[in-house]
């Protein structure tokens, strides 16, 4: 067996603060590690090593001395030295771990994953456009909450928000959505989901019954999923959820009467009345997610359903749409006997919104700014929403609903067909729409179409490449 060519191993520099012998130690170590050097492997005698490095033969024996104190080589008298390489143990499987619990697979599903046939795209449902976030009347109100001192509540104090804001929460609420509530009823989340999860997991058992509109968000299911809940359909005609549809033994009935998710429909008065008298019969808690009431186009205001039976009601909202998802708050109104239990259920999973977010947040509603944001927003979305809905109009093979508010409207495919094929066409056009059909268990098929963003460009692409798609279908049909 030959010796190594060292030189194709270690290439010492005199110029660098490393000594030169430690410079060969390093590089031989990691070659006889990496598996370069094989176990047995000669190495050229110190001499020969000098020679061939163009060195001192001094600082060859110093580097194979630092070696064989490492245990890695082997030298004798009159021999050449000899690599003794380690015995590696054979490197884990990358990934490889503990498997997921009963309960960890709940938490760990992930609805989304099928609603979406690209990770990034324009016309997403259900996301504000970042270009009329408020950015410099924002960061006025953060800087201010961020400079000051803040005492306890810097620390640990009042988890379940802090009292500025659960003030002017409670202000808004009573004069945008007739709902009274003392402030010491709100608690503030990072979002409606995060709501939706503390309440199902301090309310229910795993096993138990809940119903949730279908179609319906993504999000509650995800978090009904995660307390390992049976979940219920409720079927949504023209007037909202059909609360006669209501399984007796639910324990939580999840609805967005304002403005119906994905659909778009408003839960209507009298079916309302209808619901709160369900949920008392069978004393169950009836999660009013107030998603859209903001952006209000068509008909008269109708008050919560929190307002009409506030024990039987948990009342839902968040800055998502307002203002921006990332802020991370959310907010709820929960009946007086539930206020302390979850207070105490927040802290301990710590679902506690950012301080500073809460206090800059507290600023913009209490000055007014964030009404005025509001009514600028609401007009520029109500426009969008209005031309895509005219645009969509009269596609064959889709039926398509103005919504009453929210950032995104649905189009049902009539007949049901594959989306596939659909939404794979708009994504190579850079558009993000999610399928209905992951919404529903009931057989719907469609898009559910953002507009947030929907410049009048944006929509006379997005008909054209939906239009073609639909005929491609039929055509191979």
């Amino acid at each position: 067996m030959q010796p190594v060519q060292l030189s194709n191993l270690t290439n010492p520099d005199p110029a660098l603060a490393e000594p030169m012998p430690v410079q060969i130690y390093r590089d031989l170590l990691s070659a006889i590690h990496e598996g370069r050097l094989a176990d047995g492997a000669r190495l050229p005698s110190s001499r020969a090593a000098a020679q061939a490095l163009g060195l001192s033969r001094t600082t060859l024996n110093t580097a194979y001395d630092l070696l064989r104190a490492e245990g890695v080589l082997t030298v004798r008298q009159g021999a050449a030295p000899r690599v003794t390489a380690p015995q590696m143990q054979a490197a884990p499987e990358p990934g490889r771990g503990p498997p997921l619990s009963t309960r960890g697979q709940g938490f760990a599903h992930n609805p989304r994953s099928a609603s979406y046939a690209t990770a990034q795209g324009v016309m997403t449902p259900g996301v504000p456009d970042e270009t009329l976030f408020p950015r410099d009347e924002w960061a006025v109100a953060l800087r201010r909450a961020g400079r000051a001192m803040h005492g306890d509540v810097a620390a640990y104090g009042e988890p379940h928000g802090i009292a500025a804001l659960r003030k002017v929460l409670a202000e808004r609420l009573a004069a945008d959505r007739g709902l009274r509530a003392d402030p010491g009823r709100i608690i503030i989340t990072t979002s409606t989901q995060a709501s939706v999860s503390l309440l199902a997991l301090t309310l229910t058992d795993p096993g138990d019954v809940t119903a949730m509109e279908d179609p319906g968000y993504l999000g509650a299911r995800a978090a009904f999923t995660m307390a390992a809940l049976n979940i219920r359909p409720l079927p949504v005609d023209a007037e909202g959820v059909r609360v006669d549809t209501v399984p007796p033994e639910a324990r939580l009935i999840y609805v967005s009467p304002s403005n119906q998710y994905p659909l778009g429909v408003r839960l209507s008065l009298h079916r309302r009345m209808e619901l709160i008298e369900r949920a008392r019969a069978q004393r169950a808690l009836i999660l009013e997610d107030d998603y859209g009431s903001e952006f209000l186009w068509r008909g008269r205001e109708i008050a919560t359903l929190a307002a009409h039976g506030p024990g039987e009601v948990a009342y839902l909202g968040s800055a998502a749409k307002v203002l921006m998802p990332s802020l991370r708050i959310g907010w709820m109104v929960v009946p007086d006997n539930l206020v302390d239990p979850l207070r105490a259920a927040q802290r301990n999973l710590g679902i506690t919104a950012n301080l500073h977010a809460q206090l800059a947040l507290s600023d913009f509603m209490g000055s007014g700014r964030y009404r005025t944001h509001l009514r600028r927003i609401a007009r520029a979305y109500e426009a969008r929403g209005q031309a895509l809905t005219k645009a969509l109009e009269g596609l064959p093979g889709l039926t398509v609903r103005a919504p009453d508010g929210g950032v995104q409207l649905a189009a049902v495919f009539d007949p049901p067909r594959d989306e596939l094929p659909v939404m794979q066409a708009l994504a190579v056009k850079g558009f993000r729409p999610a399928r209905l059909s992951t919404m529903s268990e009931t057989g719907l098929t469609g898009l559910v179409i953002g507009f947030a963003d929907a410049t009048p460009a944006r929509i006379s692409r997005f008909r054209d490449v939906l239009a073609d798609a639909l005929a491609q279908i039929k055509t191979a049909g």
